[in-house]
């Protein structure tokens, strides 16, 4: 282990990748400061709550095939966890069908002229090839499933998410979140044949509280070992200066939520983050060409209206995406059906309406009262509940939620990247913080990595963790560990899971 500087090893951010690495520091024996600007940790894996009733913003199963990372559950939950069984459906046209697709109830859903159509419009993709080296989504998913699935069961959707034709979302982010299915792939697991394409688990892990059950049992932890977490706490500058082999952070100006701004001497910095923010911060600024690819990269907004509905069962669904342009909503989430501890009253259940978004547009802009309306009313023509059953709900914003991988991000992360490569004691981890659309599990994997190369551990080649290959160089289907040299554990085949967001 290298010899640790003098000053703090501080974390900029409580979600899962900085308070991963917080806990990954302070059972090794060093005191992390983690500073957390909002007044709950967890990030976007945080459990909200309103008058008892919890929810998820966004819905998160907890699976993985990084040993440490499932190991890092077990060690912090332990028995905390429900075993259970997945279900979502897709809602289109009037209609539910099951996601992942299947094909008789698809089949029968679509009718026998659709389904004709869909067939013919595949084949045609397949004989044609007109995408050979697709560069947008809209290309990526033409080329696997034909344009007429494509319109049915992946455009509106996609673009009610992002806010953009899927003609402007890069291939890249098709590839990382949908990779491995195709039609002919279902075709043939409809049909009882060996498929060797990835599909989505059947059942998942979920803490009995919510997934903010977990980062607030690590923050506990993280303080029982003498670190610190500071709520309501903000990074405001990172000041640097030349170092041995490249510019060292020396200083982390913070401010509480009084407004007064207090320096930590720095050992080591690990960021989590939004990438942007962290250029912004940093003294004396970057150059202008990092500065500019810091402004260029976009994130998508979101905004979960809860509802308290007057039944006490709906749907069996944990999550129903909504494809049909007819109504705002994108996705709908049954967080009793996650876990009964998540709804205080058996009675009753409380779904969360969840709508994509852009800070600054009319839909971020409506005041709570008007988005409870379009909620109750949407949520009727969906025809999941009476709007007169609907007696109590609140709103909750995410700003920075999703990454966008527009045309311009990929060389924006490339120059950003390049620029941070030159820093000695700084480090950036997690979805925002990588501006990389990670699943939790690599987030935490990031931040596992980063704590090694902070502490001077290497490759068994000699050469640091390499933060930037995960969930690139390494498929987010395959199984591997943060060593490569650890023992692999024996253990039963699952399948993958595939998001649509």
């Amino acid at each position: 282990m290298a010899e640790l500087r003098a000053g703090r090893f501080v974390v900029a951010g409580a979600g899962p990748a900085g308070l991963t690495a917080a806990f990954e520091l302070a059972r090794r024996g060093v005191r992390p400061l983690v500073l957390e600007k909002d007044g709950r940790v967890g990030g976007i894996s945080r459990t909200e709550t309103y008058k008892d009733y919890r929810f998820d913003i966004g819905g998160h199963r907890f699976f993985t095939r990084v040993g440490e990372v499932e190991a890092f559950w077990r060690e912090m939950l332990g028995d905390g966890f429900l075993r259970v069984a997945r279900l979502s459906r897709i809602y289109y046209g009037g209609q539910f069908y099951p996601y992942p697709l299947e094909i008789g109830p698809t089949l029968r859903n679509l009718g026998a002229v659709e389904s004709a159509r869909i067939l013919g419009s595949y084949l045609w993709t397949q004989l044609r090839r007109p995408y050979p080296d697709p560069q947008n989504l809209e290309e990526w998913v033409v080329s696997r499933f034909g344009p007429r699935l494509y319109r049915t069961f992946f455009k509106t959707y996609t673009e009610k998410v992002w806010g953009v034709p899927c003609t402007e979302i890069r291939a890249d982010w098709a590839a990382q979140r949908i990779r491995g299915l195709s039609l002919r792939g279902a075709v043939v697991a409809a049909l009882g044949g060996r498929s060797e394409e990835t599909s989505l688990i059947e059942a998942f892990d979920y803490p009995e509280l919510g997934p903010g059950m977990m980062w607030e049992r690590c923050a506990e932890r993280v303080e029982a070992l003498s670190g610190e977490v500071r709520l309501d706490t903000e990074v405001v500058c990172l000041h640097h200066e030349p170092g041995p082999t490249g510019q060292r952070v020396t200083r982390v100006v913070v401010r509480d939520s009084a407004g007064v701004e207090t320096e930590v001497d720095a050992a080591h910095v690990i960021n989590s983050m939004p990438l942007p923010h962290l250029v912004r911060r940093l003294d004396p600024a970057p150059p202008d060409a990092v500065l500019r690819a810091a402004d260029g990269l976009a994130y998508r907004d979101f905004l979960i209206v809860a509802l308290v509905i007057d039944r006490p069962t709906l749907f069996p669904d944990q999550w129903i995406y909504v494809h049909s342009p007819e109504v705002r909503v994108g996705r709908i989430q049954n967080f009793k059906n996650w876990s009964p501890a998540m709804v205080p009253d058996p009675s009753k259940t409380c779904l969360g309406l969840e709508y994509f978004c852009t800070r600054g547009d009319a839909l971020w802009d409506a005041d709570d009262d008007a988005l409870l309306a379009l909620a109750r009313k949407e949520i009727a023509a969906i025809g999941l509940a009476r709007e007169d059953e609907v007696i109590d709900g609140t709103v909750i914003r995410q700003p920075m939620a999703y990454p966008v991988y527009d045309a311009a991000y990929a060389g924006h992360v490339a120059t950003i990247q390049r620029y941070l490569e030159g820093f000695e004691n700084l480090q950036t981890t997690g979805r925002a913080g990588m501006h990389r659309y990670n699943n939790q599990d690599h987030s935490m994997l990031t931040a596992m990595l980063a704590v090694r190369n902070a502490l001077g551990e290497t490759t068994p080649s000699g050469t640091p963790h390499s933060l930037w290959d995960v969930n690139v160089e390494r498929s987010y289907h395959e199984a591997f560990a943060v060593e490569d040299d650890a023992p692999r554990r024996k253990r039963r085949p699952r399948r993958d899971s595939v998001e649509q967001v």
